[in-house]
């Protein structure tokens, strides 16, 4: 039996929303892959009250921020020539990587030199 080619997407689509529970509003961006332009991940937005956003066709500059990130993540996270002894220690390693040093200690220039965690806080904290 085929397996749906976005059933990843939708996995860690599925385990964003319901680890951050976002407020409706939220915008989804990613390219124009068809496992999130797919009509099961398009529903999955709508239904969490989301925004789908897409690049614009030909336009590599939409993306480059997250390109950017899976440089630094590479270059950080994996010496130059090496890989993961499989792939469950990629996820485990990379799962650690994102949720402690990365969102949690690794200050980002385009949050103004502070890390996501950080600039979650300040945001929540200046709103009315």
């Amino acid at each position: 039996m085929a397996r749906f080619k976005g059933e990843l997407t939708l996995h860690a689509l599925e385990q964003s929303l319901t680890l951050r529970q976002p407020a409706p509003g939220l915008i989804v961006h990613a390219d124009r892959g068809s496992q999130y332009t797919s009509a099961a991940c398009r529903a999955r937005i709508e239904q969490a009250g989301a925004v789908p956003s897409f690049s614009r066709p030909g336009n590599p500059y939409d993306n480059a921020q997250a390109e950017a990130g899976w440089s630094t993540l590479k270059t950080e996270l994996l010496p130059h020539g090496t890989a993961f002894a499989s792939l469950e220690e990629a996820r485990l390693e990379v799962a650690h990587y994102l949720d402690t040093y990365f969102n949690l200690d690794r200050r980002h220039s385009a949050l103004g030199y502070r890390s996501p965690h950080q600039f979650e806080h300040d945001l929540i904290s200046n709103l009315p």
